[in-house]
């Protein structure tokens, strides 16, 4: 059939009500709009609600294969005097439940239709189901006088079955109404494709470690928080896991070899910059090793590397990564670190923390949950305790009147000054609490610990068989502070 002849079958419908497109002209913007919509090659094409069958029959004189349903039986019967000779099928039936049984298609196609049913969200989700996969829903609608179904509304209600969503506005196009129109018209063509899965840049992170200190690189010529410190780090690839990921960019950034049983996972923790989308970074600890000191391996990239105390780290550093070396130090394994969209990239001391540790497996029954030590002075003991319990990677954790605790992992220290108490002084030779031993990393650390200890009330015990005061092959360093009680600090 030719052009002429579906024209001249449309024109024999003049008399019906056919959304203008009895209109040669209106008809002829409609041909020309349906193949830019449709796919070029031979398709099979659902038409819902299609009346006396005017888009059907532009829809098959392009080619394509045309199923249409009206639950009307008179435009039912109209459309297939109108499609006679098409090899079209028109049936009677519910456009929100049409009558194909198990037939898929390549295109369902609704002019006006949608805003008409009792509950579009349940219709769109069978016709998803009616379609082929990577098929068409082309859906055309508008709002007439505050009547209708508004394009906002109706891609909302697509983007549940897909993210792949062309939205063409049709108001401006007066052949397609036959006349000027300022209201909402439009046309949406949707692809029966799943919504993509959430996906999310992985980060790794290297915390080299030298004693108590750690390295820090200063960003710069990157484009992104250049000018703030931030560990050595970078992107994992594809195919790579993340400790292949952290040994290359190690080597790429700093010039360190790392061999993979070096490395120690310290701390993951998913993070969203400003603005930005969430992702999640690895943090690796590894020791330094004096016969492979770091360089400046990308010095477009980075200014300068430079070693910083994990317990007083600058604050100009990228504020997740400071988050993260703040939890390393405290423990914590695993974080959650949210920026909101008006928090800047830099470290804000006096920001809100965004950090939030998540919680593990309850610790195994008989555990150490927490010791509680009875004080003279609670200032005194603040300040002794405050000062040692921060060192040790302790967070300060609850404050009240009488006492204060400090934090580490599932373990707390609480020191209280309780009104209830009955004696004066702690003595450690008396049954009774003799002293608390903690780890220490590293013998750096330790000394670096018993360098400083006099500045802040606590004296070095057995001075003479320091630091194997525990015995040979026990590296470690017994500490009293003003109140009496006994520290014990151990190294590898």
């Amino acid at each position: 059939m030719t052009t002429t002849d579906w024209d001249a079958a449309a024109d024999s419908f003049d008399d019906e009500p056919d959304h203008g497109l009895h209109d040669p002209v209106v008809r002829g913007a409609w041909a020309r709009r349906m193949e830019t919509w449709l796919p070029t090659a031979r398709s099979t094409v659902l038409d819902l609600g299609c009346g006396t069958g005017s888009l059907s029959l532009l829809v098959a004189g392009q080619g394509h294969r045309v199923t249409a349903v009206d639950r009307s039986p008179r435009m039912a019967e109209h459309a297939r005097t109108k499609l006679a000779g098409t090899g079209a099928e028109v049936l009677v039936g519910d456009a929100a439940l049409p009558p194909v049984g198990s037939q898929r298609f390549d295109v369902i196609l609704a002019r006006h239709t949608v805003w008409l049913l009792p509950d579009p969200a349940a219709a769109l989700r069978h016709w998803f189901s009616l379609l082929r996969p990577g098929g068409r829903l082309l859906l055309i609608e508008g709002v007439w006088n505050g009547t209708g179904l508004s394009a906002a509304r109706l891609t909302a209600l697509l983007h549940a079955h897909t993210e792949r969503v062309h939205h063409e506005p049709l108001s401006g196009d007066p052949l397609l109404w036959g006349k000027e129109v300022d209201d909402e018209r439009y046309a949406l063509v949707a692809r029966a494709e799943p919504p993509r899965r959430h996906r999310e840049i992985v980060d790794v992170h290297l915390v080299l470690r030298r004693g108590p200190d750690v390295l820090l690189a200063r960003r710069a010529g990157t484009g992104y928080a250049d000018g703030l410190l931030h560990a050595p780090s970078g992107h994992v690839e594809d195919g790579e896991d993340v400790r292949a990921a952290v040994i290359r960019e190690t080597a790429e950034e700093i010039g360190v070899e790392l061999d993979p049983d070096e490395l120690r996972v310290a701390l993951v923790m998913q993070h969203r910059g400003p603005g930005g989308n969430p992702r999640t970074g690895w943090f690796f600890e590894a020791d330094l090793d004096p016969a492979r000191p770091p360089r400046n391996a990308e010095p477009d990239k980075c200014s300068e590397l430079a070693w910083y105390p994990l317990d007083a780290l600058p604050d100009d550093m990228v504020a997740y990564c400071r988050a993260a070396l703040d939890g390393y130090r405290a423990g914590q394994r695993f974080l959650v670190h949210w920026h909101e969209d008006s928090d800047t990239v830099a470290y804000a001391p006096r920001a809100p923390r965004r950090a939030v540790p998540l919680p593990v497996a309850s610790a195994a029954t008989g555990g150490l949950h927490h010791v509680e030590l009875w004080v003279p002075d609670l200032a005194e003991a603040g300040a002794e305790w405050g000062w040692l319990l921060g060192r040790l990677g302790h967070l300060p954790y609850q404050r009240w009147s009488h006492g204060r605790s400090w934090r580490r992992g599932d373990s707390y220290v609480v020191v209280e000054q309780s009104p209830d108490g009955t004696g004066g002084a702690h003595d450690r030779l008396r049954p009774g609490l003799n002293h608390l031993a903690f780890h220490v990393r590293d013998r750096d650390t330790l000394d670096t610990l018993v360098a400083d200890a006099p500045g802040h009330g606590w004296r070095l015990l057995f001075p003479d068989r320091h630091p194997h005061a525990g015995g040979r092959g026990h590296y470690a360093a017994y500490l009293e502070n003003t109140a009496g009680y006994e520290v014990e600090l151990v190294a590898p």
